[in-house]
């Protein structure tokens, strides 16, 4: 294993998808210094972000058609509910999903339209928190800066290698841990292996703060020169408006901010959860709202989500390294600017258009399968009549309860009622026809 994949996330899941976006960063970061000399984590991130909802445009068109159609749908799918209303029996239950079904490939669309752009969002958003956690790991150049090269080799005189050649690095290198109370680091100084070593000095380095920097000569006296070396480049890369570490999370530069009467800084770390809630609020509002139609349950959860997700992006960005923050605030922004431009286009569609060609694909789809158009109507239509049947059908125990329950009724009349006098008009004729 080479060095920069030692401080790289080891999911199974998550690592492997990290690394290829840690990839990608990493060339991004490259050509941009290469061609304006720029040293800027933070418009990395702002470029990757809108690679990747450029790469997702298609899904998001493909969603507000899904949406669109399912305002068209909603009249036909609460007729069926209202259909099988108060009726929980199985069949009811299975006729009913067979119906609405039935409704879905009549418009060729899929009940689970909605949630594959999610399912693509989800483990991209996870793996760009690892990265942004640990940008040497994936960010090349930026590892070099520490003296530690892609092929594991560690140049002379870099800071890495006179702490490393230091006696006692590792308790040293402990002790600035607990001082500048780094939490966000797993490192284990006891290791054996050189390699991992040289990664864990440059993790914790990675999350120093300015003043961990300005004070590292103090627990390492030969580190002078390398520091005032490092310092210009690590501010460029590493500070988002030369202030906010993009490796740490708001609420701890809020923290340490206050502790130091560093307002502005203070300030700017609040921008960011503040931006990233009023930035998702905006993109709830420039989304199309779905038609629910007289369904009150569905319009209360609606807006109750519309509530919570830019309260949950407010909470995870306090939480989170800022890198995140800013592709959160990012995405949300590019999200807004692409939704203006495919409400346009939403609208100018001819839906009925969209539905014919959604049929023929959902038909081509199931003549792969071996299904005829013939055999799903005969299989509902046989369904529907099974349910009414079983629906309508009383089997005599039950009549003859339901008769004794009349006759009882009946004989327990109070006086003076139609009942008691329906109970006269019955026994006077009995007494007739035994005579």
């Amino acid at each position: 294993m080479s060095a920069i994949e030692l401080t790289a996330y080891p999911g199974k899941i998550l690592g492997p998808i990290a690394k290829v976006l840690g990839w990608i960063m990493n060339g991004i970061y490259n050509i941009v210094y290469n061609l304006f000399g720029v040293e800027s984590v933070t418009v990395s991130i702002v470029i990757i972000t809108i690679l990747i909802y450029t790469c997702l445009l298609p899904l998001t068109i493909k969603q507000q058609k899904f949406s669109k159609l399912s305002q068209e749908m909603q009249p036909e799918l609460k007729a069926i509910q209202d259909k099988y209303k108060n009726r929980k029996d199985q069949a009811s239950v299975t006729a009913m999903n067979e119906e609405t079904q039935l409704v879905y490939q009549k418009y060729g669309v899929s009940p689970m339209g909605s949630c594959v752009q999610m399912l693509i969002q989800m483990p991209l958003l996870f793996a760009l928190y690892r990265v942004f956690y640990n940008i040497p790991a994936y960010i090349t150049s930026i590892k070099d800066y520490f003296g530690v090269l892609s092929n594991g080799s560690v140049v002379k005189g870099s800071i890495v290698d006179i702490i490393s050649n230091t006696s006692g690095f590792q308790d040293i290198m402990q002790k600035i841990i607990t001082d500048y109370k780094i939490t966000s680091v797993s490192v284990d100084f006891t290791s054996t292996d050189t390699t991992a070593l040289h990664n864990y000095i440059i993790d914790v380095l990675y999350k120093l703060p300015k003043e961990g920097w300005e004070n590292l000569t103090s627990y390492f006296g030969g580190v002078g020169d390398a520091v005032n070396s490092i310092t210009p480049h690590i501010n460029n890369f590493n500070y988002a408006l030369g202030k906010i570490n993009i490796s740490d999370t708001p609420w701890n530069i809020m923290k340490t901010s206050f502790a130091g009467h560093e307002w502005l800084v203070l300030v700017l770390a609040l921008l960011i959860p503040a931006l990233a809630y009023l930035t998702q609020v905006l993109n709830i509002k420039l989304m199309p709202q779905a038609n629910t139609g007289d369904n009150d349950q569905m319009a209360r959860q609606m807006k109750s989500m519309n509530t919570m997700m830019p309260l949950m992006s407010l909470f995870f960005c306090f939480i989170t390294p800022t890198g995140l923050g800013i592709y959160w605030i990012a995405s949300a922004v590019v999200r807004a600017v692409q939704q203006f431009f495919v409400n346009k286009h939403i609208q100018n569609l001819d839906l009925d258009d969209i539905i014919k060609k959604n049929q023929e694909k959902a038909k081509q789809k199931r003549e792969k399968m071996g299904i005829s158009e013939d055999q799903i109507r005969q299989a509902a239509q046989m369904k529907t009549r099974s349910i009414e049947s079983k629906a309508n059908y009383v089997s005599s125990a039950e009549k003859e309860l339901e008769l004794e329950k009349a006759r009882q009724a009946q004989n327990n009349a109070k006086p003076g009622s139609l009942a008691s006098k329906a109970n006269m008009v019955r026994d006077f004729n009995e007494k007739n026809n035994r005579k």
